[in-house]
């Protein structure tokens, strides 16, 4: 009957090695998934900047052909606002690259949480591995002190 313990004990341990390195994999996964999708965060914000800047283009445009048709010159009041549409827009801008940086470090962040957890699993199944495996050695230790 020790020995049918054994046995059972040496495949569990194999299953439990398989299993842990299964997790593991899982976590690598996810952290690389965690990765591109910081990766895409950014590329996002390259292009979403790049749109700002081409409709806030369109709009000094405008703004500039309204102060014009209004008969004003490009001084003066016209020019502070042609001004203060830049400062905002700078301003914009900032915004977008900084939530950019939180949604990246988030994403990292989930990354290294990821492989933290599968180091862990690998420590879990190995764990369990040798709990399995002195669990067979138990068994057979017994087998042979009954002889």
């Amino acid at each position: 009957m020790s020995w049918i313990t054994a046995v059972v004990s040496v495949a569990a341990a194999q299953q439990a090695s398989a299993a842990g390195k299964y997790n593991a994999a899982i976590k690598q996964r996810n952290a690389q998934v965690a990765e591109q999708e910081a990766k895409a965060i950014e590329q996002k914000t390259v292009y979403d900047i790049a749109q700002f800047d081409r409709k806030f283009a369109a709009l000094q445009g405008q703004t500039k052909t309204a102060v014009l048709k209004s008969g004003a010159e490009l001084s003066g009041s016209g020019l502070r606002i042609l001004r203060a549409n830049a400062e905002q827009a700078e301003i914009e801008k900032d915004l977008m690259e900084y939530n950019s940086k939180i949604g990246q470090a988030r994403a990292f962040e989930q990354a290294n949480f990821a492989r933290m957890q599968s180091v862990v699993a690998k420590n879990e199944a190995r764990a369990a591995e040798l709990g399995y495996y002195a669990q067979a050695g138990k068994s057979l230790l017994t087998v042979f002190g009954d002889q």
